[in-house]
């Protein structure tokens, strides 16, 4: 019968512990009426308990922190430190001692020794410390493999290694929207605004000291997130930017392309790249963490063959009575057009002039503005309607049904009594 020989004792001890700040220690008040069996002994106990404060021992204010008692929790973007201690339990020297600290997660392995030197030699009852750190950038599984090589006295080498899992959470649920706008009346690129829901999902408040887009090449940024109040800029969150458990914060954003990328293409098409967030926060005393998203890409929109915009309409247009928009028509397409318009009826507008005019070719990424009159025989919101573009070089007509809404109303006429 084959026997396992007995686990070799080490002369070195290994000792890894997470360094993180204090908690504020909270006293559970217990009072009770005079007229009760304890009488003014618990209130005696809670003046002479040093965690209470002075003349408000009853309410549950501490003066005391409280050092961590277990690892806690560690969020991404926040920053993991250890200590690491080994220390020599033996009564002989220990040579050529090497210490190496490396953090596995599921997609690498990172060497967190700050020194990869070995150490001559260890006397007995000294130790080796050394206090590692590293910005947490994945959610999940983390491994902290500590391992340790020595020689002793008689040259036997001798290797142990221990390993240390924890988790890492996720602290901020971030959502993104796009929002397409036009940027001005005489441009043909649009505007585009990010909104960013931010939603602190951990269980003690935020401080958010910076929520900023950095843009890619592409675009130019502008936060709307202020607003100016006696001459000063003031966030639209008030003076406090503490962000509690479970609460949401909708932050905005507004990109422009740039005037060489705009100019270039003419029209921003199919996926672009808008930037990344850069998110800073702080908890509990002052401990700083960090988020930066992954690129957001964002889907220009369609606009087909051939883009038909409004630069001017007027909001609200009296009954029966003639008014003007101007139309814009760009060309998106990569080849030249000779273009109709046709202009078909509906039944509450009615455009006035000559449907079938010849518009002439247009270019690629060229536009042409046209004035129109219309005229609307029924009240309330009306939709301005029946436009038609027929490219006669390929027979292919582009219908635009429901481009704006108009409200009429009738034109008010004074009655003398």
């Amino acid at each position: 019968m084959e026997v396992n020989p007995p686990k070799q004792e080490h002369l070195l001890a290994l000792k890894v512990m997470r360094l993180t700040k204090p908690t504020l220690f909270t006293n559970i008040p217990v009072t009770c009426e005079e007229k009760d069996l304890p009488g003014d002994l618990f209130n005696q106990l809670m003046k002479d308990d040093p965690s209470t404060v002075n003349g408000a021992e009853i309410l549950m204010l501490g003066e005391m922190l409280t050092l961590p008692q277990n690892f806690g929790n560690i969020f991404l973007g926040e920053t993991f430190s250890s200590y690491i201690s080994v220390h020599n339990d033996s009564n002989q020297v220990v040579k050529d001692i090497l210490v190496k600290a490396d953090l596995q997660t599921s997609s690498q392995r990172l060497n967190l020794s700050a020194s990869n030197a070995a150490v001559a030699e260890l006397k007995p009852d000294c130790c080796i410390d050394d206090v590692i750190h590293h910005e947490v950038k994945e959610i999940g599984t983390h491994i902290l493999v500590c391992a340790v090589s020595y020689t002793t006295q008689g040259g036997e080498k001798m290797y142990f290694r221990k390993f240390f899992k924890f988790q890492v959470l996720k602290p901020l649920d971030v959502k993104t929207k796009f929002y397409n706008a036009e940027s001005d009346l005489s441009s043909v690129t649009d505007e585009v605004f990010l909104e960013a829901q931010i939603q602190n999902i951990t269980t003690s408040p935020m401080f958010m000291e910076k929520v900023s887009l950095e843009p890619s090449i592409m675009y130019n940024v502008t936060e709307l997130n202020s607003v100016t109040q006696a001459g000063e800029c003031v966030s639209t969150f008030g003076s406090r930017g503490y962000l509690q458990p479970m609460d949401t914060r909708q932050y905005l954003y507004c990109l422009k392309p740039k005037k060489e990328f705009a100019e270039k293409a003419g029209i921003i098409k199919g996926v672009t790249v808008i930037g990344k967030l850069d998110i800073v926060w702080k908890t509990n005393l002052g401990e700083r963490g960090r988020l930066q998203t992954s690129q957001l890409q964002r889907m220009a929109p369609g606009y087909g063959d051939v883009r038909l915009s409004l630069e001017a309409i007027p909001d609200t247009v009296n009954l029966e009575e003639p008014f003007h928009i101007t139309c814009k028509i760009t060309n998106c397409s990569e080849r030249t057009m000779d273009l109709v318009l046709e202009m078909c009826n509906t039944n509450s507008i009615h455009w006035c002039g000559i449907s079938g005019r010849q518009l002439g070719k247009l270019h690629p990424s060229s536009s042409l503005c046209l004035a129109l009159t219309l005229l609307s025989s029924v009240q309330g919101l009306q939709s301005v309607s029946g436009l038609r573009l027929t490219d006669t070089f390929l027979k292919r007509t582009y219908e635009y049904d429901d481009i704006a809404q108009v409200c009429v109303v009738s034109s008010a006429v004074e009655v003398e009594a």
